[in-house]
């Protein structure tokens, strides 16, 4: 039997549909439902790539005693934080303020009046765990505080809400903006990229961007600004966070040393990271590796994050399926090698080349199984090239010059059950997101202005005609689409990453306006024309007259939010403020 979420289009809501927790999607009825019940909401926040997201599916919300509690005492929620970053943002904030951390899932209670967070988490296991309490545990303690001790909640209430709006407000009293500023901004940005620490490694892409780009005023620093920048590109290129059989960077990895990755792979990581290594590339630091990590993942974003229409896909997950009887997906499981697997495959010199390039051995670097980094920069050798050829046609079931399109698997029962011609390959999100197919598209314009590529321009083009030709509704700008229908109003980082993306497609035209190939795309002056008319959208809706900035959500989008925020802060992807601050100066 399935719940409400059956219905949804988004793929993580869908992961949820045979739950036995009586899911809601976030809506008006669910929120009513929970005031007049005078439920708490349970809002677990999460996407379809998330590993740890996977787990707690698999476990906790498939579990019939947590899902009976739940059922009785609480009103639960489930929210594709990539449908909505607005509400994803504000909960994952006052996650930050309770437990000093965030993550996802993000799964955090609410008071069914105001929606005020009250308590907090990321993975809850069934049992007790890695220090944490089960999950069954964590609700009862939860419902009995919130039905007894009605003086803590309020106070809490009021402290948790009062910090949000404060933060929201973004006080307009800040220093005047000078040169000393500007540098210990450089200062820190070039300090979290140098930093080497013990834990994950993300590639932090806006920092390294900004990094980069600071590098040409020559600040007395005590980082070597372009050395810190060049080593940000090593890691990526050369780590086992690239996919160096197929093409395309994974999501991070579980180390300091840029060897284990999670394995999801994001359209917004590849995106930035393409248009990085590029920028490094017209820096002067020209490592073959760089080269080839660009043309590899482009390869891998036609193959298999491309639709027919020309847009990207959002998503592959972490966890793939080894056979077609197996219950559950495990991580990895797609990218990994045994060595007896590249015993059998490759003759005795392939074997040799790829030891002598990448950390191969017979113990693995991942649970038994290699991941495959490389130990030194450069250009690779015809053999490790023929070996890593061999590699791509055991995933795919042909070789790279024949293997030019792979369809994807939209969920997991397309996944066991289609009939494919090498390994079982991880679930992708076909949703489009705008911002997430802007960065892509600015990342192919630089890299067809750097390296005179007009196949790279091409290909951003076709995106962003896309975009043009089916994301307004009754004349309103939309984030996602489906296929083939656009949905949910966009979003503050839609809007300024998209006018960037027409920017860097007016500058790429114009780098690349020779040639017959160059001649049949549009012109510099159509992309121009289009940015100004995104903007004065972007202006218009989502513009604060009183405060300055831009809030991340329209006024007429954005009723069911407890707070309206101005993000300003760069994570993952860019801050929306600081792009249009950026636009602005262009």
């Amino acid at each position: 039997m399935v719940n409400r979420l059956a219905r949804s289009q988004s793929l993580y809501l869908r992961k949820h549909a045979e739950n036995p927790i009586d899911w809601w999607p976030w809506c008006d009825e669910a929120l009513a439902t929970a005031k007049s019940e005078n439920k708490p909401i349970f809002l677990s926040v999460g996407y379809s790539s998330c590993h740890w997201c996977t787990v707690m599916e698999g476990e906790a919300f498939s579990n019939s005693a947590i899902a009976q509690y739940m059922n009785s005492h609480f009103l639960p929620v489930k929210v594709d934080r990539e449908e909505r970053p607005d509400i994803d943002s504000i909960y994952m904030q006052a996650l930050q303020m309770m437990i000093g951390q965030g993550g996802w899932p993000l799964n955090i209670f609410l008071t069914p009046d105001e929606l005020i967070p009250f308590y907090g988490g990321t993975y809850f296991p069934v049992e007790p765990r890695y220090g944490r309490p089960g999950f069954l545990e964590v609700l009862q303690a939860i419902r009995r505080f919130y039905d007894t001790e009605k003086g803590k909640l309020q106070t809490f209430k009021e402290e948790i809400l009062s910090n949000l709006q404060q933060s929201a407000m973004l006080s307009g009293n800040a220093a005047e903006l000078n040169r000393e500023i500007f540098q210990k901004g450089l200062e820190l940005n070039t300090g979290i990229i140098a930093a080497r620490d013990y834990g994950p490694s993300f590639p932090m892409m806006p920092y390294a961007e900004l990094a980069l780009r600071g590098t040409r005023f020559n600040f007395e620093s005590k980082h070597d600004s372009k050395q810190v920048c060049t080593q940000r590109g090593l890691d990526l290129a050369l780590g086992g966070i690239y996919d160096r059989v197929a093409g395309g960077f994974h999501r991070y990895t579980v180390d300091a040393t840029w060897t284990v990755p999670h394995f999801e792979k994001m359209l917004y990581d590849n995106g930035q990271i393409v248009e990085y290594l590029a920028n490094l590339w017209s820096a002067g630091v020209r490592e073959p590796a760089f080269e080839s990590a660009i043309a590899g993942t482009v390869a891998w974003l036609k193959r298999e994050m491309t639709a027919p229409e020309g847009y990207f896909y959002a998503a592959q997950d972490a966890d793939s399926f080894n056979t077609s009887e197996d219950a559950e997906p495990e991580e990895g499981a797609f990218y990994v090698w045994t060595y007896t697997e590249l015993e059998q495959l490759l003759t005795a010199e392939e074997l040799l080349a790829i030891q002598e390039q990448f950390t191969v051995t017979r113990s693995g670097n991942f649970e038994g199984k290699n991941v495959l980094q490389r130990r030194h920069p450069g250009k690779l050798n015809a053999t490790v090239e023929t070996a890593l050829a061999k590699l791509f046609a055991v995933r795919y079931g042909g070789n790279p010059d024949t293997v030019k399109t792979f369809p994807p698997a939209r969920n997991n029962q397309e996944a066991k059950n289609n009939s494919w011609p090498g390994r079982i390959p991880a679930v992708t999100d076909t949703k489009t997101i705008v911002a997430w197919n802007s960065l892509m598209i600015s990342g192919l314009a630089r890299a067809a202005a750097v390296f005179g590529n007009v196949e790279y321009l091409a290909l951003a083009v076709k995106a962003a005609n896309f975009i043009l030709d089916n994301q307004w509704e009754n004349g309103r700008f939309q984030r996602l689409n489906y296929d083939g229908k656009s949905a949910v109003p966009a979003q503050s980082e839609d809007y300024a990453l998209f006018v960037k993306a027409l920017l860097d497609l007016h500058q790429a035209s114009l780098t690349l306006a020779t040639g017959e190939a160059a001649q049949q795309l549009p012109n510099s002056e159509f992309w121009l024309t289009k940015a100004v008319e995104v903007q004065a959208e972007f202006d218009e809706f989502l513009w604060s007259d009183e405060l300055g900035g831009y809030y991340n959500t329209a006024s007429d989008a954005s009723g069911d939010l407890l707070v309206r925020e101005r993000s300003y802060t760069d994570n993952a992807t860019p801050a929306a403020n600081g792009i249009a601050i950026a636009l602005w100066c262009a």
